[in-house]
Parts: C-alpha cells; sequence; structure tokens
C-alpha cells in the first residue's frame, strides 16, 4: 500500500495540499478577511498592500457586491482562469511580499501562507471571481 503524502498544519496531520485553493475574503470591520476552517483560521487579515491589491482586482474585476464576499482561487502553478499573477520579492517580518505582474503593487502576505504552501512559492497565480447566486 502507499502512503498518501502529508503536511503537519497546525496541531493536525492533513493529506497533500490542493493543487489550487479556494477563499472567499469578505469585509469585515474595514478590513478585508477570510475564513478557512480547513486550515484554522478565523477573519484572517489582508493588510500591508494585499488590501490594496484586492481593492484594485475587483474594481477591475467589476464584480458585484465584493465586499460580501468572493471567490479567490491561487496556486504555486499556473492554472486555467488565473488572471493574475506574483512574484516573489522578498522575506519579511515573518511573512512575504510579492508583486502583482503589470501592476507594480506590492503585497505582503502573513505566514498564514505556510497554511497553503511548505515554503513560499516563488509565483502566485490567482483568479478572482465572482460567487453564483442560487439558480444562476
Amino acid at each position: 500500500m502507499i502512503a498518501a503524502r502529508t503536511r503537519r498544519v497546525g496541531r493536525r496531520i492533513n493529506p497533500m495540499p490542493n493543487q489550487i485553493n479556494t477563499i472567499k475574503p469578505y469585509r469585515w470591520e474595514g478590513l478585508w478577511v477570510f475564513d478557512d476552517e480547513a486550515v484554522g483560521l478565523r477573519r484572517e487579515a489582508f493588510v500591508g498592500g494585499a488590501d490594496d491589491i484586492i481593492d484594485v482586482a475587483v474594481k477591475e474585476k467589476g464584480l458585484p457586491d465584493p465586499h460580501g464576499g468572493f471567490l479567490m482561487q491561487f496556486s504555486a502553478d499556473p492554472f486555467p482562469g488565473a488572471d493574475l499573477e506574483f512574484t516573489w520579492l522578498r522575506g519579511d517580518m515573518g511573512g512575504n511580499v510579492y508583486r502583482w505582474e503589470g501592476h507594480g503593487m506590492d503585497g505582503w502576505l502573513c505566514p498564514a501562507l505556510f497554511r497553503y504552501f511548505d515554503a513560499a512559492p516563488a509565483k502566485i497565480y490567482v483568479r478572482v471571481r465572482g460567487i453564483e447566486k442560487q439558480g444562476e
């Protein structure tokens, strides 16, 4: 029998991480935050320029009511539909700074990044989209 590859997340052992991860950022108390029960995060905030990047990205995409939540898929590898590309610049205060290619904006991603990746990826590819309403 072949043993499944695992990684440690918090105090748990989880199966190998997804190739494409999905979170649902939303506005809370004036901040962009997200919850991901699978990796033990609740109201994890985007700060240090990452919040400004989200503001621009949802505006450019013309998402209806992004403050109520939208879907963000991300991966260290390109995937169909990914239309945002971020390049690692440097480590900073336990997190990592990435540049949004084509926009010249930098954003800091906190150590929660390591809930999804074993090490800071050289690139992060992202797809931002609205949430489909039931029956659409």
